[in-house]
């Protein structure tokens, strides 16, 4: 029997909150409404490096059905803990292709 497919045309845009911390050696990053970490040597590596985490993360929860959304809770938020070593807080937009299969 062959297996239909239906495409859909537009690409599900996901927004997350992504924050930098200042460590004693480098950086670490976190996606707060995942609650997925990363790290880098730079700002701006901490940053790719969250976003390729959070790529991985929901690719891996949506084929094994995990939970999408899992936030950081507010007593661990970085924002509210250490205030003065948060470098950046982004966004960032990750999109999809989603495939539905009969």
């Amino acid at each position: 029997m062959r297996r239909k497919e239906l495409r859909v045309s537009a690409k599900p845009i996901f927004v997350f909150t992504g924050v930098v911390i200042k460590e004693n050696e480098g950086y670490s990053s976190l996606c707060l409404e995942l609650d997925v970490a990363s790290q880098g040597e730079t700002i701006e590596e901490a940053n790719l490096n969250l976003m390729e985490a959070v790529t991985l993360y929901l690719e891996t929860a949506i084929e094994s059905n995990l939970p999408l959304i899992r936030p950081v809770l507010e007593r661990e938020n970085p924002i509210n803990t250490r205030p003065n070593d948060v470098m950046k807080i982004f966004k960032m937009n990750i999109d999809f292709q989603v495939r539905a299969y009969a």
